[in-house]
């Protein structure tokens, strides 16, 4: 039997809630609440560019690295769930 331990006391998630408008002609970023924004960027919603944006905006708002920032849900929706790893 073998049993595994691990200590994950040091990672801390973040996770934000993103409504996009994509194809916008202005990139517009309002922060609604603490975990919510509202952003509009220049991108078109295809081939994943609008979402990679996304990520870029938001790396850039909490201060970390494009990496640290997952898509979680609503990679096909206007309405995205984004986690922060720490």
């Amino acid at each position: 039997m073998f049993v595994f331990i691990v200590n994950l006391s040091h990672y801390v998630c973040m996770y934000i809630k993103v409504a996009v408008v994509a194809g916008a002609k202005k990139e517009i970023v309002v922060r609604d609440r603490e975990d919510h924004y509202t952003i509009t960027v220049r991108e078109p919603a295809e081939r994943n560019l609008a979402n990679t944006r996304i990520r870029e905006i938001i790396a850039h708002e909490v201060s970390v690295p494009v990496g640290k920032v997952r898509l979680i849900s609503g990679h096909q929706n206007p309405h995205k769930i984004l986690s922060i790893m720490d």
